[in-house]
């Protein structure tokens, strides 16, 4: 199973476009998703700050800013999703 973590904030624009994609690409894969709201954590606010939404998968940044479907869908099927 792959781990995906969604790293995303409230009233972020970009984030509701990124989790719209993330579950559209997760979607009948072995992948569990994770969301986690940056700002209820000081450490991945200060080391993410502006930059969400940021996609890791396996604990690899995958992507940040803008979630390219067909880049995700290749990189879950190259981790075995």
């Amino acid at each position: 199973m792959v781990e995906l973590t969604f790293l995303t904030r409230v009233d972020c624009h970009l984030c509701a476009l990124a989790r719209e994609t993330v579950a559209e690409v997760a979607a009948g894969r072995d992948v569990r998703v994770t969301e986690v709201d940056i700002d209820t954590d000081d450490d991945l606010a200060a080391q993410y700050g502006w930059d969400v939404p940021v996609v890791l998968l396996d604990g690899r940044q995958h992507s940040f800013h803008r979630v390219d479907k067909d880049r995700l869908s290749r990189a879950l099927a190259g981790l075995g999703a």
